[in-house]
Parts: structure tokens; sequence; C-alpha cells
């Protein structure tokens, strides 16, 4: 087998892990949105650091020189889980996760214009278009008969935006770091390590529903272990055999997955109007994402 194709399937086994959080974290309903996105991000960021050590006494000074790129990320990896999770309980699993997931190409180019002067380019207005196009319709009533997929829709997708700007700025972060020499596990160790040190006090404040009986604890630990631990792992040792530009391409299917493990599994129904849109947001980041001539 190739390294190209190797890496591929690195890359399509970790969206497939990540689009299975959302399904996961609606089976344990008694466990809130907080306790949920602490413990997974929190376990498993832990986790990257304790693997990337070595790399992280390599690279201590240069990541004290770029302390600010640190502290974006980390601020950003504490805030993502947090939104993300409670944008799936109000909006519902497949809304959550497709506008948070969705808007965060488009945040991450407007990231890029503030800090490092980029100009936003033509096809960024006509992807941002189609992203709020597909996203009003995947918000509208699915149909007459058809039950709310979450009890607070408008609060989900605001929680699911800003799960979309800090899932941008983490990433940038971490690419900012990775640009100025330091070491690809240190700057994703570094930033996760911290990130999940931020979490640890929302996690003991609000995780006692998390042990309170074996199916919240196995959730739990399924979440923190496969999705966040071996799903980063996965997608490091598959950026590492092809372009990033291919990889990010390959993550696009995680949407296509939890909303379809919503459908099967957590019984949500999407009707016609928001089908039309899963697909025109799906358009959104074809066109963020088509190479440049």
């Amino acid at each position: 087998m190739s390294r190209h194709t190797t890496g591929v399937l690195a890359v399509l086994t970790a969206a497939l892990l990540w689009g299975t959080t959302g399904t996961a974290a609606s089976l344990v309903p008694q466990v809130g949105a907080l306790a949920i996105g602490s413990a997974a991000m929190g376990i498993g960021g832990l986790l990257q650091a304790l693997i990337a050590l070595p790399a992280l006494r390599r690279s201590r000074h240069a990541l004290a020189a770029r302390r600010g790129m640190l502290v974006l990320g980390a601020i950003s990896v504490a805030i993502y889980p947090l939104a993300f999770y409670g944008s799936m309980r109000l909006g519902g699993v497949a809304l959550g996760t497709v506008i948070s997931l969705a808007s965060a190409p488009l945040l991450a180019a407007v990231l890029e214009a503030v800090l490092d002067r980029t100009r936003l380019r033509g096809r960024w207005f006509v992807a941002a278009a189609l992203g709020i196009i597909g996203s009003i319709l995947l918000c509208l009533p699915q149909g007459p008969a058809a039950p709310p997929a979450g009890p607070n829709i408008p609060l989900g997708v605001i929680l699911g935006l800003i799960a979309g700007a800090t899932y941008a700025a983490y990433s940038y972060a971490v690419r900012r770091m990775m640009r100025h020499g330091i070491e690809r596990s240190a700057s994703m160790g570094a930033v996760f390590g911290c990130g999940a040190l931020l979490l640890i006090p929302v996690l003991l404040a609000t995780g006692a529903p998390i042990v309170s009986g074996p199916a919240p604890l196995a959730v739990t630990a399924y979440m923190a272990l496969i999705p966040m631990f071996l799903g980063y792992l996965l997608f490091g040792f598959g950026l590492a055999r092809i372009p990033a530009s291919t990889a990010t391409m390959l993550t696009l299917s995680e949407p296509a997955i939890a909303a379809v493990l919503a459908v099967l599994i957590v019984g949500e129904h999407i009707g016609p109007p928001g089908w039309i849109g899963l697909g025109i947001i799906g358009l959104s980041l074809l066109a963020e994402l088509a190479p440049r001539r």
C-alpha cells in the first residue's frame, strides 16, 4: 500500500471517528454538554500532551517565544468542545455538527484576513453565501409531523458558529507555530495540553453525572480515547503523508457521517429542506477549498 493511500485512509478513519461524537453524546442525555465536552477534550488533550513530552522539552524555548499563539490556541481548545456539544444538545446532532464544521473554513479565512492581512477572495463570498443559505434551510421546520431536532435551534446555531470560530482559531495557532519551526507534535501537544488544563475545572464542577453509572462512564471514555485521542493521532499520521488541502477535503465527510448517524441512531428527522441545505453547505465548502488557478 502506497504512502499516499495510507495517509488517505488514516484521515478518512479520523473523520469517521469524529463523526460519531454527537451520536455518542446523545446516548447519555443525563450528562450535560459542559461535562461531556470538558471530559472528551480535556482527557484527550492531556493524552496528546503526554505523548508529546519529548518534543515539548526540545521546543520549550520556541514555545515560550510564541506564547501569544499558544494562549490563543489553548483558550480556543477550551471553548470549542463546550460550544460544540452545547450546539448539538440545543440544535440537534445534525444541525450542531454541520454548522460547527461548515463554518470553520469560512471563519478561518476571516481570521487570516484580519491577523495576516490577507485578502478575502471572491470564492470566499460565494462560499459564505451558500453556507448561509444552506444553514437557513437546515434550520427550517423539516415537515409538519417532524419532531424538533433540538429544543432551541437558534441558540444551537449561535453556539455552532462559536465552535466553528474557535476550531478555526486553534487550527490557525497550531499552523502558525509550525510555520515558525516548532515540531508538529510539540505544537499540538502544547495547544491541546494547555487547553485541557483550562477544561479540568469545568470537568470537576460539572462531571458528577459521568460517574453516576456504567453507561455515562463508558461513553465518556470512548469519546476521550477514540475520537479525541486516536482521531487526532490518525489525522497527524495522515497529514504527514498527504497534502494539507487533501486532508482538509477528506474531513468534509465528517458532517455527512454525523447527519446520517443522527437520523439512523438518534432518530432525528431531516426533511427535504434539510437535505437540500446539507447539499448546499457541501457546495460552500467545495467552493472555499477549490484549488486556486
